[in-house]
């Protein structure tokens, strides 16, 4: 193992350790759940014009020609998808915000990718998927509720605001769900898996809510 490895391993550790800490603490909860008419930025949030890079310490770097998506678990209809296969799918807009749990949040970002319920619609998830599990290509997971991915404004990814989604901020393809913390707009996608049973992710095992909705501050579980 290499000087470079065991230094990434020990920022890696650090990071991890300081965010658990984070769940531990309750760190950046206001107390202030809810949705007050006319305000955007949820309760303990900044507004920032940049967009930060956030990530546990790994950044694969997948090519368009390399990049392989499967869709499978509980479905009528599994799917394998090369670029060209995704690329060949209805190709959507859509305007949102960014909410992350460490407390910022940027405005109109514009995407454009595959709408997620277009996916929906072409695997059939079977009577008894209840979840989705997001794998990507660094070993990160996260858990959804099929509900809360069956919405108008998810999308799997690959351009915002009209350049492709670079890879620290998971391009090729990354997964966006706008109405909850960002952590679980899983980067570097590989997998879509349906299961009828949870299976909380990376984070959700070391102390981070299980839904992760902005407006009733779900940082922490």
């Amino acid at each position: 193992m290499g000087d470079d490895t065991r230094m990434l391993g020990r920022i890696k550790d650090k990071l991890i350790q300081s965010k658990q800490k984070w769940a531990e603490e309750g760190r950046l909860l206001t107390g202030r759940a809810g949705r007050p008419d006319g305000q955007r930025l949820p309760p303990g949030q900044r507004q920032v014009k940049d967009w930060p890079v956030l990530d546990i310490g790994l950044r694969p770097q997948i090519s368009r020609d390399d990049w392989r998506l499967t869709v499978d678990g509980a479905v009528e209809t599994p799917l394998n998808w090369t670029w060209d296969d995704f690329m060949q799918q209805p190709i959507v807009e859509d305007v949102s915000d960014i909410h992350c749990v460490t407390a910022w949040s940027r405005f109109d970002n514009r995407w454009r990718g595959v709408a997620g319920r277009h996916l929906l619609t072409l695997v059939r998830p079977l009577a008894g998927a209840k979840h989705i599990i997001f794998h990507a290509y660094d070993g990160y997971t996260t858990n959804l509720r099929l509900e809360m991915f069956d919405d108008d404004d998810t999308l799997l990814a690959f351009e915002h605001d009209g350049q492709p989604i670079p890879a620290e901020h998971g391009g090729p393809v990354r997964v966006v769900v706008p109405k909850y913390y960002f952590w679980k707009s899983a980067k570097w996608v590989r997998r879509i898996e349906f299961s009828p049973v949870d299976r909380p992710g990376f984070w959700e095992v070391r102390g981070y809510h299980n839904d992760g909705e902005p407006w009733d501050e779900q940082r922490y579980g």
